[in-house]
């Protein structure tokens, strides 16, 4: 073995020493940064290796910064491979189908058609039974509001109300339509 060549070996030596000594503190840095203290080890542990592999090492003015900057060089060629491969890789998950909140088209032509029905029936109605019933359901004015409103008793108003309800009940064809 030539000087150069023993000199070169004993920098090498040198500098996996001081990798040695600085490797708790290389991780907890590449943890922070890369968010993973396994991913930091295999940082600093390829880091370790590229060193032992390097043929002739330049000339280091400070060994320490040398270090981090080789690590950092990993790392970030970590990253970039982590990225392009999560760039093109498929999801292996199955694919989630979500159901459409708009409602089927036949059951949107029988809302209409009951839409249609309904309208229908409350303009069959008696002009005050139709008022009241428009005043309440549409309105949502009480039984007191739409009396006093219209100048009648609320019992008027409720047989008003009673007699529009049983009549799109009927028209409908259905147990209710509800209060």
């Amino acid at each position: 073995m030539d000087a150069a060549a023993a000199m070169a070996e004993k920098d090498r030596s040198s500098l996996l020493k001081l990798l040695v000594l600085h490797y708790e503190e290389l991780t907890r840095y590449f943890s922070r940064r890369l968010g993973s203290p396994g991913s930091a080890s295999e940082v600093v542990h390829d880091t370790y290796l590229r060193l032992e592999a390097l043929g002739q090492l330049p000339d280091i003015a400070n060994p320490r910064a040398y270090l981090y900057r080789v690590a950092s060089n990993i790392a970030l060629d970590r990253q970039r491979a982590d990225s392009r491969r999560r760039k093109w890789q498929v999801s292996e998950e199955p694919t989630v189908e979500y159901a459409s909140p708009a409602p089927l088209a036949d059951a949107a032509l029988e809302h209409k058609q009951r839409l249609r029905l309904l309208t229908q029936a409350v303009q069959e109605l008696p002009p005050r039974c139709r008022e009241v019933f428009l005043m309440h359901k549409l309105d949502g004015l009480s039984h007191g509001e739409i009396a006093a409103h219209l100048g009648i008793s609320r019992s008027m108003v409720e047989k008003h109300i009673m007699r529009a309800l049983a009549h799109c009940r009927d028209r409908l064809g259905r147990d209710r339509l509800g209060p």
